[in-house]
């Protein structure tokens, strides 16, 4: 139902509305209609100039020479709309969201927040993170161990490195992408191979080929600019060596199936230590604050003095209550890598964990592991679950479970109790106004309804519905 109002609200052009949908609701900006149609064509379509504007800035997909970009390029209503499409194909960072992980590491890397070493190059100035680098090139663990064994300020002097070159590099591992100006190819080869990144060198060689074909059958055509896309999994098995890492010696054994050989002597330069349960956890701010208000605030406000790790005397040890250490290990595979693996033995304990310290991404895995175990016995109880924690996207999968239920689901006195207590929240609530629960059953029974045979079977299921709704005298 929140997707059919995404729709209605981008032909109406209610910017209010659609940004309540995708911020609160956590609706999908690029879900497709039965007509193969975006949100934003509609925008576009119906010249509502600072919708299409936001949807853009918010993650709308538009590229050139796609099926997308160029039917809303076709479709726009003003010049004005078509100038920012194309504005926007001009774009080479992706639009991220705001808890995306992508975003979080891009913003670590421009902001430099908590960083504990800065480079000088030429005269310009990189603030980075000594764990981020260590865990995505050999060459910088090295350095980091010897040559540069101490020092947070290090200055590189060599005139063939070239600062926008070495900012292309700092980008390429903090968020797998590179955005670079192809008369600085040559530095960020020679970079590359100085960091001993033959993965990188072999993408530029794979991009530049690419370039050059697309190029060579459009006359006319100029790229100055080349753009490496992330491999996401990649990146999150780098920063998963960061959470390996972190856990207490006691803990690690039994992870050797998984890949994160050789992390024993991999330093990590943590500068904040996580007790649970009597478990030491060698963390880092940067991450837990960039990726939780919690932490950030727990961190940033709160124990700057107190206990101090004897091991490394420069980091603070804080306390996590009411959380066992197999609950926090998800946590913090989730903060690193933006995944953790979950079972419904232990789903429901992460979820009100990630409720706690603001994870929204993580409450947002936790519904999808419970939407596949979904079945009549527990729908209703998952329904309350996603209504209590604001799962928008598992409420929608259970309500249209039940749509597909509902005949045997009217036999149940839980359901009927269900259906009172939702008419009973809405404040003011006249004796006719609407049921959201029943509302969004009925939109699923009737949505995408065209033969014969499904009208029929349709019909039985708002009867079976209604009959209810008469025997628990509710009207709407």
């Amino acid at each position: 139902m929140d997707v059919y109002d995404l729709f209605a609200s981008c032909r109406k052009g209610d910017i209010c509305r659609v940004r309540y949908l995708v911020e609160q609701r956590d609706v999908d900006l690029n879900v497709r209609d039965k007509w193969d149609s975006t949100p934003l064509y509609y925008a576009c379509l119906c010249g509502h100039e600072e919708l299409v504007q936001y949807l853009l800035a918010s993650g709308a997909k538009c590229e050139a020479n796609t099926f997308d970009g160029e039917r809303c390029l076709y479709g726009s209503l003003s010049d004005a709309i078509r100038r920012l499409l194309k504005d926007y194909n001009c774009v080479t960072t992706c639009p991220m969201q705001r808890d995306d992980f992508s975003h979080f590491l891009h913003t670590l890397l421009e902001q430099g927040q908590h960083s504990d070493v800065k480079f000088v190059v030429h005269g310009q100035t990189f603030p980075a993170h000594r764990c981020v680098l260590s865990a995505r090139s050999e060459y910088f663990t090295e350095m980091f161990d010897c040559k540069w064994k101490g020092k947070n300020l290090i200055t590189l002097k060599h005139p063939l490195i070239n600062p926008a070159a070495f900012a292309a590099i700092l980008q390429y591992f903090y968020t797998g992408r590179m955005d670079i100006d192809i008369s600085l190819l040559d530095d960020c080869r020679r970079l590359a191979k100085q960091c001993k990144l033959a993965i990188l060198i072999e993408e530029l060689e794979n991009k530049c080929k690419q370039v050059y074909d697309f190029v060579s059958n459009k006359p006319g055509i100029c790229v100055k600019v080349l753009s490496l896309e992330p491999h996401s999994c990649r990146l999150q098995e780098d920063m998963a060596l960061l959470a390996e890492c972190a856990f207490p010696s006691e803990l690690q054994v039994g992870f050797g199936e998984l890949p994160f050989n050789g992390t024993k002597h991999f330093p990590t330069y943590p500068d904040i230590c996580f007790r649970v349960n009597g478990y030491s956890f060698l963390c880092h701010k940067a991450f837990f604050c960039g990726r939780s208000d919690y932490f950030k605030a727990l961190l940033n406000d709160h124990f700057s003095e107190g206990e101090k790790l004897q091991s490394h005397p420069s980091t603070s040890v804080i306390t996590l209550h009411n959380i066992s250490h197999d609950i926090f290990i998800h946590v913090l595979f989730y903060i690193y890598t933006d995944d953790t693996e979950l079972t419904m033995d232990s789903v429901f304990d992460v979820l009100c964990v990630a409720d706690m310290y603001l994870l929204p991404g993580l409450k947002r895995l936790c519904g999808k592991t419970l939407a596949k175990a979904t079945c009549e016995e527990n729908v209703l109880f998952l329904w309350k679950t996603a209504k209590l924690f604001r799962l928008s996207r598992l409420e929608d999968h259970c309500t249209e479970y039940m749509a597909k239920t509902i005949e045997r689901l009217v036999e149940k006195p839980e359901f009927a109790e269900m259906i009172k207590e939702d008419a009973a929240s809405l404040e003011e609530r006249h004796e006719t106004d609407s049921v959201p629960l029943v509302d969004e059953i009925r939109f699923h029974i009737t949505s995408n309804v065209q033969t014969y045979s499904a009208i029929e079977e349709a019909n039985q299921k708002l009867e079976a519905l209604e009959e209810l709704l008469c025997n628990i005298n509710i009207d709407c």
